[in-house]
């Protein structure tokens, strides 16, 4: 797990700068834009207390919104997902996903999209992944925590669509079945697959290619800007999902 933040490396900046960097003359450099997303996104400081070293908190939030509108911080996670299964000895792009949510709280005055899980008794969001065998997110979707998995697992397979040519399987618990499983089929073509852990069994259990949702959000523990869901909207929700997934891979690219 990552203790403490690091700028990004030569070697990593390398890898994503085509798709950051469009050339155009700005008065601070891409690169620092972006070192100060990952610090605030490890952080979890608010954007007025941006550190002294960065440009001015406005200028770094204007190009987080200019990212996220353009889909740049999601193109730049499905790029790195691609390398890192090539570099795995994988195909390109997945064939099986697994499928799985988290509540998470929000804060005091956070007003859109909330309501409360009645199952995991959170007051706040949730957040839904679909990830390849090794965890890397292919897709992410945020939704008031009070909607039910199989009607955000439907509205995940929307963003699902196109990501991957080979994809046929999802894998899924119990709080997918009802209709989910027919409605994917139908649209989509996939097959879904329900498995669950056994009744009789508490605690954590390694279940059928599924927990791998788990150890994806695991991940996330070091970056305390997830520690709950500090966005106003949903869009900026997911950004910064997709974002802490981003950093989580370069940070696997030798310096």
């Amino acid at each position: 797990m990552q203790e403490r933040f690091c700028e990004l490396t030569d070697s990593q900046w390398e890898v994503i700068k085509e798709i950051v960097d469009n050339q155009r003359k700005i008065k601070y450099e891409k690169r620092l834009i972006l070192n100060a997303l990952l610090w605030i996104l490890t952080t979890g400081s608010q954007w007025r207390n941006m550190e002294s070293k960065y440009p001015p908190w406005q200028t770094i939030y204007y190009h987080y919104r200019q990212w996220k509108k353009r889909g740049i911080i999601e193109e730049l996670l499905d790029s790195l997902a691609v390398r890192e299964r090539k570099k795995a000895g994988r195909q390109a792009l997945p064939s099986v996903l697994a499928i799985d949510s988290q509540s998470v709280k929000i804060i005091q005055f956070t007003t859109e999209h909330k309501g409360i899980d009645g199952n995991k008794k959170v007051n706040g969001r949730k957040r839904h992944i679909a990830v390849d065998c090794l965890g890397i997110p292919w897709a992410i979707h945020i939704t008031a925590a009070n909607i039910a998995d199989a009607t955000a697992g439907y509205e995940l397979g929307c963003k699902l669509k196109g990501k991957s040519s080979r994809l046929h399987t999802l894998k899924a618990d119990n709080g997918y079945k009802d209709t989910f499983v027919e409605e994917v089929k139908r649209e989509y073509g996939w097959r879904v697959e329900i498995v669950q852990k056994p009744e009789t069994v508490k605690g954590f259990v390694p279940v059928g290619g599924r927990w791998v949702v788990e150890r994806s959000y695991g991940w996330l523990n070091s970056k305390r800007r997830l520690s709950r869901d500090f966005e106003k909207t949903t869009e900026s929700a997911q950004a910064m999902l997709q974002l802490a997934f981003v950093d989580v891979l370069l940070r696997r690219i030798a310096k």
